[in-house]
């Protein structure tokens, strides 16, 4: 099982335990925010399944019916959590609005509430943590997503736990389903970025403009002639197309060797690269 597989599976785990938690003290309470981030859970942790076996799928070899491999897995995985994220932030603002509008708001043990909101948080500032590390290390879009999902939760459950604190203190109940709305607004926010970051690369997107700029950078030391070039992503893998100019009185077998060197530093740079390279012919001068 390789550290991506492990780290999904870490993720997985940790919100299993969560959901179970805040479902327990949220029936006990009566506590909408807390419901509402049982229900923030619920969705991380099926984008968390989502994300465990997007990056089994990702890193499998090319094959004959996929010969540039299975990268943009793990976009689409993206696209498919932020879209869970959005309506789990819809169901909380209809639970809360309902509880707003008329339901009795009866509320029980908030500082069991306030205690679990507050382990959850901090149970989750080291597993996105951890996620975002292997998601930088490997480049994958899935476990940064998930990432973000956790570090979302940080700071809705932390949101949830002072909320539940100052109805104590004021005995303000209203506080309550306002608190679960602030924090499905905040939610919606953090799925539009993760869907926008998900969904580019899978109309083949190019590299951010710094990375761009760095491939550029790196052509130029190495005095490559080129033009033509693009570049576009596919979950943590890389792809670079280049027209790369030699003089025409070249054999075939030093234009290949040379467009060998340029490949083989290009990969020491960027990992998880392919690198197409057409040979243009131009004149001695």
């Amino acid at each position: 099982m390789n550290v991506k597989v492990k780290t999904a599976s870490l993720s997985i785990i940790s919100n299993t335990l969560l959901i179970i938690m805040k479902v327990v003290v949220g029936i006990l309470s009566g506590s909408v925010s807390i419901i509402s981030e049982a229900i923030h859970s619920s969705m991380d942790l099926v984008a968390a399944i989502i994300a465990f076996f997007s990056v089994k799928v990702s890193d499998n070899p090319p094959d004959s019916k996929h010969p540039y491999g299975h990268g943009k897995v793990e976009n689409i995985s993206g696209v498919v959590e932020a879209i869970l994220i959005f309506a789990a932030a819809a169901m909380i603002i209809v639970e809360a609005i309902k509880k707003l509008l008329g339901e009795e708001i009866v509320l029980e043990k908030l500082w069991i509430g306030s205690v679990v909101m507050a382990i959850s948080a901090i149970v989750n500032i080291f597993v996105s943590r951890r996620l975002y590390q292997v998601a930088r290390e490997t480049k994958s879009v899935a476990l940064e997503a998930d990432a973000l999902h956790l570090k979302t939760d940080v700071y809705t459950s932390a949101g949830v736990a002072v909320g539940l604190v100052l109805i104590l203190l004021t005995d303000i109940k209203w506080l309550d389903p306002v608190v679960a709305i602030l924090v499905a607004l905040f939610i919606i926010k953090e799925s539009y970025e993760l869907l926008r970051r998900a969904f580019w690369p899978l109309l083949d997107s190019s590299w951010a403009i710094d990375e761009v700029n760095e491939l550029e950078k790196k052509l130029n030391e190495m005095g490559v002639n080129y033009h033509s070039l693009r570049t576009r992503k596919a979950g943590n893998y890389r792809f670079i197309d280049i027209h790369v100019e030699i003089s025409e009185d070249e054999s075939v077998g030093n234009a290949h060797r040379y467009c060998d060197q340029i490949e083989d530093q290009l990969m020491t740079s960027f990992e998880n690269l392919n690198v197409t390279i057409h040979v243009e012919p131009v004149e001695r001068k």
